[in-house]
């Protein structure tokens, strides 16, 4: 309380000191107060502004961080997409490699026929060209091997 009671005081001797002072004197003291008061608010401004754009400043490197750590995470994750891709695409290679080996070797084994290897219905045996059982030789009519002839004979 007591500063507030001293500026009352102050106050009052001012406004006494300015009633009795000359006019002349009045003029030129308020152009003093004028220049005084816009050189003040001239430096209040430019100090606002200067902490602006400081903190401006800071949020655009804070921002910039952000921006480059969120870059370096999404070019991760995309290696790690790209890298599981490639193992993916090397296990299909394989497993295609496996069947178009699996598939060649039924093939050699066995061939598939065209329809030109295919019988024809005149090829196939109809009940008059198979045997009949007086036909089938018994094991009379097998040969012993006293029958049958040398290479030097």
């Amino acid at each position: 309380m007591g500063e507030h009671n001293m500026e009352k005081a102050a106050l009052k001797v001012a406004k006494k000191v300015i009633e009795k002072t000359p006019s002349s004197v009045k003029e030129k003291v308020k152009d003093k107060v004028k220049e005084k008061a816009k050189e003040k608010f001239v430096e209040n401004v430019q100090d606002h502004v200067e902490e602006a754009s400081e903190k401006l400043g800071k949020a655009k490197e804070k921002n910039a961080n952000k921006v480059h750590d969120k870059a370096e995470e999404a070019k991760e994750k995309v290696q790690d997409v790209l890298l599981s891709v490639r193992d993916k695409l090397g296990n299909v290679k394989e497993a295609g490699e496996d069947f178009k080996e699996k598939i060649s070797s039924s093939n050699d084994k066995k061939k598939m026929k065209s329809y030109q290897g295919m019988k024809g219905i005149n090829q196939i045996k109809s009940s008059t060209d198979i045997k009949s059982s007086t036909k089938i030789k018994s094991s009379n009519d097998i040969k012993s091997s006293t029958d049958l002839k040398s290479f030097g004979s």
